[in-house]
């Protein structure tokens, strides 16, 4: 049993309440603990109504706790009634009675953490506020189009059931792919493009093709979460270029590929993640010729281009396929659970990814990629794109307004997209870190993604990358004005 002393001044005399017994290795958390100690004391009528309780750094430092700890406990109280909150004075005692009834309402613990890979972040299925996911809200997307493209793809031929599907993907979508992107972008042929299961499918094949364990990878710092993981995963070493307002810094990732002599690197041309800019011309340009000097490709993650400004600069047609190879999905535009992305090559490149495709999954689902080329082909298609972004650029709009006016700092201005990252400058507590934060969010139904996701480098401030969908919301906007009082 550890205690610690604690202080509260009923009377603006010495402190005059019993101390709060903590025992760590209890099956109770710390907060339960603490909720349990104060919620008795109120009952049995040590803590009268109107007492004022200590800060939240004094109940830290007495009782040997973390700040987070005593807002949580603090928060859960108040929810329960006990305590009431008053802006700028503090916390005070708000009720005597303590009913049975109303304790065992009291929230349960939520997951005690989250990481990149926490399976909330991804599966829409949580009743957590998902701050922090790569989704937008299915009313976002054009629901009727989906859905009946999907009733569409189940009308498949029964003499498709016999058969895998081609290992390229489903030909009318790739011929389509083809069509759009030679009118759009670059030209291509439809053999040149290799259908996978959604965009980290197709990093994980250019890793599994192009690399072996120990060779050095490129990528954006801060850049695609997943991806980082990804890369590590296959025994390769990431090198972080710092990417920021202004793009790359092109003169350290120079620098970088001559020490490292990289086989690839990773980089979002257009509304990178998570950050939401986009490479000029100029440095895509400059980009290209390092890649040729020091003899690397180039994997460009195109997934956000339909959501960015047309005209904006692509590494794909500026190269023409040759180093460059180009992953594009489907699910920012349609949705996520339909999981189909693509890659496109070169035709001498193409049959070796096919190979490697082949053995990991041998083909990917036709009836995903059939579904995908109703939504695409119907009429209503580029309205509902168009409509997406707009309801995108006012999402946007309004998050980073919200954001400013809890006292949070953009790190770069997007120009388009549904992600807006922002932070403090100055740390709410020296303690904390963006984990911590985003590990507190989570008891606080709130899931977040911190800076530590996306980041090689060790952070410099707190901030976390927010889907403009969600930013706004009184729930998310409630707690960072709690952290930023603490």
């Amino acid at each position: 049993m550890e205690e610690a002393s604690a202080v509260i001044d009923q009377t603006g005399g010495p402190p005059s309440w019993p101390c709060v017994a903590i025992e760590r290795r209890h099956k109770d958390s710390l907060v339960e603990q603490i909720v349990a100690a104060i919620s008795s004391m109120v009952g049995s009528r040590e803590l009268r109504v109107g007492t004022k309780m200590p800060s939240v750094r004094q109940f830290a430092k007495c009782n040997g706790v973390s700040t987070f700890t005593v807002v949580e406990s603090y928060d859960r109280l108040v929810t329960l009634g006990l305590l009431s909150s008053r802006r700028g004075s503090g916390y005070f005692v708000a009720r005597q009675d303590v009913p049975a009834t109303l304790l065992q309402a009291a929230p349960s613990a939520a997951p005690l953490a989250i990481d990149a890979l926490t399976p909330e972040l991804y599966s829409g299925v949580s009743e957590a506020l998902p701050v922090g996911a790569g989704w937008l809200p299915p009313e976002w997307y054009g629901e009727d189009t989906i859905l009946d493209a999907v009733r569409q793809a189940m009308k498949i031929p029964a003499n498709r059931l016999r058969g895998y599907g081609h290992p390229l993907g489903f030909p009318t979508l790739r011929q389509h792919m083809a069509a759009t992107l030679g009118d759009e972008l670059f030209p291509v042929e439809a053999e040149q493009i290799l259908l996978t299961h959604g965009a980290t499918h197709a990093f994980d094949l250019i890793l599994r093709t192009l690399t072996k364990p120990g060779d050095t990878v490129l990528v954006e710092d801060p850049g695609y979460s997943n991806l980082l993981s990804l890369i590590r995963h296959h025994g390769c070493i990431a090198v972080g270029i710092p990417r920021g307002e202004n793009g790359l810094d092109l003169d350290l990732l120079a620098q970088q590929a001559a020490l490292t002599q990289p086989k690839l690197m990773f980089v979002n041309t257009v509304l990178q993640n998570p950050l939401g800019t986009s490479l000029s011309a100029a440095q895509a340009h400059r980009l290209l010729a390092l890649a040729e000097q020091f003899d690397f490709w180039l994997v460009e993650d195109d997934i956000y281009r339909e959501l960015a400004p047309r005209g904006e600069a692509s590494l794909a047609a500026m190269d023409g396929l040759r180093r460059v190879i180009r992953v594009g999905s489907f699910s920012k535009t349609l949705s996520p659970v339909l999981r189909v992305g693509s890659i496109s090559a070169s035709s001498s490149l193409i049959p070796e990814l096919l190979r490697v495709k082949m053995l990991t999954g041998l083909t990917t689902s036709e009836i995903n990629e059939r579904a995908v080329y109703h939504a695409i082909t119907a009429r209503p298609y580029k309205r509902m794109v168009d409509k997406l972004v707009t309801q995108l650029d006012a999402g946007r709009e309004r998050a980073m307004a919200s954001l400013r006016d809890v006292g949070m700092t953009l790190l770069a201005r997007p120009r388009g997209g549904m992600f807006v990252s922002a932070g403090w400058h100055d740390v709410p507590s020296p303690a904390w870190n963006g984990k911590v934060i985003a590990d507190l969010a989570l008891k606080h139904g709130i899931l977040l993604s911190p800076c530590d996701f996306f980041m090689l480098r060790a952070p410099e401030t707190i901030w976390f990358r927010f889907n403009v969908a969600y930013a706004d919301h009184p729930q998310l906007l409630n707690f960072l004005k709690l952290i930023c009082r603490q």
